[in-house]
């Protein structure tokens, strides 16, 4: 038995209120615990609450210094909402400029959006060059910028013919002009001729 100055008067208490009706059938042991027993374990709810309380208002006091964790997050955050608050007005910008198309611009607009590089012989070109296979994310890339590597030569040839006071339909004379203007520009990469830097 337990030294009655050790035992604290709670335990007393519930000690007390156990009748002989109420005493455990198997020699004194029972299942439940008793009443010291389960008294560290409602200290250490008590004592994980109050630490969950301080760290809530450690994690307060830290939103003026956050992780860099945190500071990487809202920073992604910021930049995803900055995106597309910016995709947004460039498709309203652009929803207002087609919607000023006259029915000719709108036509080559179409005819603009729809045209692209066949991505087989895109594909093919690439894997011929670097010798090994390519994904699709690679083919498609490379038929974007093939793309737009075109349109800026259609553009250059368009104004060269209008100097030229000729009329549209492009002819090659045009096409060839703007290839050798955006070579001598430097826009074009030409693999033949090096830079000496020193004569």
């Amino acid at each position: 038995m337990a030294d009655p100055d050790r035992v604290k008067p709670e335990d007393r208490v519930e000690h007390k209120s156990l009748g002989s009706g109420d005493a455990p059938a198997s020699g004194g042991v029972s299942n439940e615990p008793a009443a010291g027993h389960s008294r560290p374990k409602e200290e250490g709810k008590a004592r994980s609450e109050d630490a969950a309380a301080a760290g809530e208002e450690d994690e307060e006091g830290s939103s003026l210094h956050p992780s860099p964790a945190k500071k990487l997050k809202l920073e992604q955050d910021k930049k995803k909402e900055k995106r597309q608050k910016v995709d947004e007005d460039e498709i309203q910008k652009m929803q207002v400029l087609v919607s000023s198309f006259s029915e000719e611009q709108l036509n080559r607009y179409e005819m603009y959006r729809r045209s692209a590089f066949p991505k087989a012989a895109i594909k093919r070109l690439v894997q011929s060059i670097t010798g090994s296979s390519v994904s699709q994310n690679v083919v498609i890339a490379m038929s974007g910028i093939s793309k737009v590597f075109a349109g800026e030569i259609v553009e250059e040839a368009l104004d060269v013919c209008e100097k030229w006071g000729d009329t549209p339909p492009l002819q090659p004379k045009h096409m060839r002009e703007a290839v050798r203007r955006l070579k001598s520009r430097e826009q074009i990469p030409n693999t033949k001729h090096k830079h000496i830097l020193f004569h």
